[in-house]
């Protein structure tokens, strides 16, 4: 895109100097890093995943999940539901050495506001490293889990950033009546199971017969499966690049019907409420949806403090003009001084001022985007789960139980965040909720609440749509500093009075663990569930409580079948003392016994100490993992790999095992 950061520039330029990358990563044929896939339009036409051995590691196994969007449940009086959408373009990391499966460094873009997202952008692609780049599984993973969808990014770059007008030749080049790169395009997001692409073609020297070509091969691509495309708006129909900063006679061939070419167009950062309004006209007049323009704004040098006109795409009281697409938002992460200053810019961007979805009052005008848009929710099926795992921090556990010391991230085991952060209701002090990293039932992290609790306090989490029927348990996993009255309700709302809460006392605890309590909903069996909620009562001056899981499923948590054929596919000695796995399974048929319909949730895998304890290494949804830190333990000769099968219900199945052997570390010679 054409305002990058110049200094940003300069040190692609210098790195590019410095560093001549590969279109991909040389095949492993033993235990090292796998990494995101990326190519030139030449390069993909020789990828086949059942050559590439690092295909299998870049595989998303979570199906795009439905999403619910009520306007009577918006946190914000002003948000709006139904119309435009949010698009948001991320650089998680660089275009190559991108992991595949997360890695050791808990400071991670981990993303928790997905419930403001209809689309991620998974943004990269340079001239010296590759020009189209597929999105890890990882992010596929917890997009897909909070329904939204992912694509991939196609980057033809300016001749002054590299770019060659051969590279979009070589993309346009055709087979008799087939276009090679863009049956490829179709095949990669199929194999790795994301949504589509967006194509930033900014290479200038072309003509029209090229953008013909363009548009023909998009067509083409749509035509030969579920992909869509996201078209930026740079390269007009005569071929030059020519940036419109809105729909226009110049450019609407790109997204006109009945061709229906691309299904939507990014508009560049220059708009202007007159641009947006003529763009909304020649939409409607192409039988278009105006939402499927995105208006640009580039938050990657400022953030929160980008000037944006925004009374222009949501004008205050009526219907928003456009979608919106997000440049960068993951300047959040990059510019902040830590963790804690990440989720509070983070906070900042996405809800506002006061990290209260309902009250995005400030003197500045960024007023977050709960201000504008309603949230959605995927939570729309049975069993939902969540342990408030971020997706990253400083430790894992499971059931309660450490299994691991050291940073980490993962986004394939973030659990769906909370809808509203946070929504808090009392008639005295509130309290403060927030995602916790020093303790955690699963992951790395918790809820707690904290603060004076002088009066009932209400805290909306989720929004859902859940059927109750005769089986339906909900269950929540608490922790108190000492034995004694929890003071918590869980509290659920039905579709036929959503605003109206029927609560479920916790009682007391009997100690200072993790303590479960289950209730039985099958009094309210033939209603559907439209939020869940917490509410306290009575009185403390230090109230604090952590809630490690909350749980809607029906009937006994579900054992899964334990996987098969644990393989090591390959080991790197890193030294003497340390090795990185690559490791695959027979996945347990992805169902649990009793219940054909419902999936195995993800995959844990382990080592088993010399003591008989076990140390977590990892998780994921797919049939195969990567290991990127075995420490041999002592003088053991050999190391025991466990994998288990975890339900979505949080059921452990029995480990599958493998081992791994040790060799004497070498001595030097004493003469």
């Amino acid at each position: 895109m054409r305002r990058r950061l110049l200094s940003t520039l300069c040190v692609l330029f210098a790195l590019a100097a410095l560093v001549t990358a590969p279109a991909q990563a040389a095949p492993a044929t033993t235990g090292d890093q796998p990494y995101a896939s990326y190519w030139y339009p030449d390069t993909i036409l020789s990828w086949d995943p059942a050559t590439d051995p690092d295909a299998r590691f870049n595989r998303s196994r979570v199906p795009l999940r439905p999403r619910v969007q009520s306007p009577a449940l918006k946190a914000n009086a002003n948000a709006r539901a139904g119309e435009g959408r949010v698009a948001s373009l991320v650089s998680f990391a660089p275009t190559s050495n991108n992991p595949s499966q997360g890695s050791l460094d808990p400071s991670y873009y981990a993303f928790g506001h997905w419930q403001y997202v209809d689309t991620l952008v998974f943004w990269g692609g340079s001239s010296f490293e590759g020009l189209i780049l597929a999105p890890n599984p990882t992010v596929i993973d917890a997009a897909h889990r909070n329904g939204v969808k992912v694509y991939g990014t196609v980057f033809f770059p300016p001749a002054v950033f590299g770019g060659r007008l051969q590279w979009v030749r070589d993309f346009v080049r055709k087979s008799g009546s087939t276009y090679p790169v863009a049956d490829k395009l179709v095949q990669v997001a199929e194999h790795y199971g994301f949504d589509g692409w967006f194509i930033n073609q900014e290479t200038e020297g072309g003509d029209a017969a090229l953008a013909t070509e363009l548009r023909s091969l998009i067509t083409y691509a749509r035509g030969r499966g579920p992909a869509e495309f996201m078209w930026y708006d740079a390269m007009t129909e005569s071929g030059t690049i020519s940036w419109q900063e809105a729909l226009t006679s110049a450019n609407d061939a790109f997204l006109n019907d009945p061709a229906r070419v691309s299904d939507s167009m990014f508009l560049d950062f220059g708009w202007t409420a007159a641009k947006l309004n003529s763009s909304r006209r020649l939409a409607r007049e192409l039988g278009r949806d105006e939402h499927e323009l995105y208006s640009g704004i580039d938050t990657e040098a400022n953030g929160t403090g980008t000037n944006v006109p925004w009374d222009a795409v949501f004008p205050p009281g009526r219907r928003h003009t456009t979608s919106l697409g997000i440049y960068r938002p993951e300047w959040t992460w990059r510019s902040s001084s830590g963790p804690a200053d990440f989720r509070a810019r983070d906070s900042r961007f996405w809800v506002g001022a006061n990290a209260d979805p309902s009250d995005t009052s400030t003197t500045s005008p960024w007023k977050g985007l709960a201000h504008y848009i309603a949230e959605a929710s995927p939570v729309t099926a049975k069993p939902f789960v969540t342990g408030f795992n971020a997706g990253h921090g400083d430790f894992y556990n499971v059931g309660g139980v450490r299994v691991r010391d050291g940073g980490w991230n993962n986004l394939s085991v973030q659990d769906v965040p909370p809808t509203y952060q946070w929504l808090v209701s009392s008639a005295g002090t509130r309290l403060t909720p927030s995602i916790d990293f020093g303790d955690a039932y699963e992951g790395g992290s918790s809820l707690r609440l904290r603060g004076r609790l002088d009066a009932e306090n209400t805290i909306r989490l989720y929004q859902t749509r859940l059927p109750v029927t005769a089986g339906t348990k909900l269950s929540a996993v608490v922790k108190t500093p000492s034995a004694g009255a929890t003071n918590l309700r869980l509290a659920v709302a039905f579709t036929n009075a959503p605003t109206t809460f029927t609560t479920f006392d916790l009682g007391a605890t009997s100690g200072t663990g993790w303590e479960r309590r289950t209730v039985d909903l099958s009094a309210h069996a033939g209603k559907k569930i439209a939020q869940l909620a917490l509410r306290t009562t009575g009185t403390r001056d230090d109230y604090d409580i952590r809630l490690g899981q909350l749980a809607v499923y029906d009937g006994a948590v579900d054992t899964p079948a334990a996987p098969t054929g644990l393989t090591v596919l390959g080991v790197t000695d890193v030294s003497d003392t340390r090795k990185s796995l690559r490791l695959s399974w027979t996945e347990s048929g992805r169902r649990v016994h009793g219940h054909s319909g419902r999936r195995v949730h993800h995959y844990d895998v382990y080592r088993r100490n010399p003591d008989g304890t076990r140390t977590y290494l990892g998780a994921t949804p797919n049939d195969a993992y990567f290991v990127p830190r075995l420490d041999r333990a002592g003088a053991e000769s050999a190391t025991t790999i466990e994998v288990e099968a975890v339900s979505a219900e949080y059921g452990r199945s029995s480990a599958t095992t493998a081992t791994v052997s040790w060799e004497e570390p070498s001595r030097p010679r004493v003469s």
